[in-house]
């Protein structure tokens, strides 16, 4: 057996079961899986004592997870859902986007960051994990609500934004060439253009060649072909995106999924995906929690409480604002603002993002992902006022 081979099945063989332990604890503790994944890298990670997995092939593992969640993000994509509640998830999610990136750039900038690093914190922080979010909406009965309905649209919002910063921030990368405005806005529109080339495609031609190919394998009758048939439409989409026009495999992977979704065929997609997408996604949690040195946190606490006190605080407030001034209902905002205020799997992605194109160091990374696991452990307690609140209400 190769020596990158070993290092395979040895990472796999200790990232798995330490997120087992990791998720299991969290549970028990009343707290998000995420948070227990988090910290089972750092357990397994470089920079703690103990057994240590291979970082560089937890990050490749970690890529397919990457794919695979952005390809459900896509398949659960429901226009429908966002034009329903679009009064308020729509302006109100750009709003606090607005919001809690112009701030996060202030923190940066107080903490000496560059320009560039400062504009990722807050576009990172500007956006809640949706895993977290609907575990949280599901355990309090809430996804059917008027409040749930309010919070998932608001999130499909996050999600489309997320996709947009991925394009724009290789353009304006230094590595990339973005060295003056001129240059920079010339990229960002090559960037623009050349995604609405691929989304026109998969618009016109993948929306009527995927769901087909994906009926053609299920009248097979075959589990595994259909399995292996949805995992070659995600992952192939995403290659294709990267090698043909240049984008990310992320964006490839959601377009992929949104074609299909509400097709007769997405619902038997999502169903044989969800556990091969659950597990790389847990390893890619495990993969970050391994890049975090825990001593950031002692060696950072003034700019890590404030990262924190942004996204738990004011992410709430706002949430809680913002569906006020768009007509939502208080327990709309009470639930809108709790959700908000943690951050996850597409703030990692957007960071991992900047690291690669050269706009924030790793050690600022580790800065973000120390801020996102102490956000995740504080939202049951966010959930917890807002219920509180809203009770003490109905009882008023």
């Amino acid at each position: 057996m190769s020596e990158h081979n070993a290092d395979l099945l040895a990472t796999i063989a200790i990232a798995l079961p330490a997120a087992l332990v990791g998720g299991f604890l969290a549970r028990r503790l009343k707290l998000p899986a995420i948070l227990g994944y988090l910290l089972a890298g750092v357990a397994i990670g470089p920079f703690t004592p103990g057994p240590v997995a291979n970082s560089e092939v937890a990050l490749e593992l970690a890529e397919i997870g990457v794919v695979l969640l952005m390809f459900g993000v896509g398949l659960h994509f429901s226009l429908r859902d966002l034009l329903g509640v679009r009064r308020i998830a729509v302006p109100g999610a750009l709003g606090q986007i607005a919001a809690a990136t112009t701030l996060g750039i202030g923190v940066g900038l107080l903490a000496d960051w560059s320009i560039g690093a400062s504009v990722m914190l807050g576009l990172a922080i500007s956006v809640a994990s949706t895993v977290v979010l609907l575990r949280s909406l599901e355990q309090r009965g809430l996804v059917q609500t008027e409040p749930g309905r309010v919070a998932v649209g608001w999130l499909i919002v996050e999600d489309l934004f997320t996709v947009l910063a991925l394009v724009v921030v290789p353009a304006i990368a230094p590595a990339h060439g973005g060295t003056d405005a001129l240059g920079i806005a010339g990229d960002v529109v090559f960037a623009v253009l050349k995604t609405a080339a691929l989304t026109g495609v998969m618009v016109f031609a993948g929306a009527r060649l995927l769901p087909w190919l994906l009926a053609q394998v299920e009248r097979e009758g075959s589990r595994e072909l259909f399995t292996l048939a949805v995992l070659a439409v995600a992952l192939g989409t995403a290659f294709a995106s990267s090698e043909v026009f240049g984008g990310s495999f992320a964006l490839g992977a959601f377009l992929a999924g949104a074609v299909l979704s509400g097709s007769k065929v997405s619902e038997r997609a999502a169903e044989h995906v969800l556990p091969i997408t659950d597990a790389f996604g847990v390893l890619f949690f495990v993969a970050v929690g391994m890049l975090l040195d825990p001593a950031i946190i002692a060696n950072e606490p003034g700019v890590i409480a404030a990262i924190v006190v942004v996204i738990v605080v004011a992410k709430f407030a706002a949430g809680l604002g913002l569906v006020a001034l768009f007509g939502g209902s208080h327990r709309a905002g009470l639930v809108v603002g709790a959700g908000l205020a943690q951050i996850g799997e597409f703030s990692f992605i957007v960071a991992t993002a900047a690291v690669d194109v050269g706009l924030m160091s790793p050690a600022q990374f580790q800065v973000v992902v120390a801020a996102a696991g102490v956000s995740i452990a504080f939202n049951p307690l966010a959930f917890a006022v807002a219920e509180r609140v809203s009770a003490d209400q109905v009882a008023g």
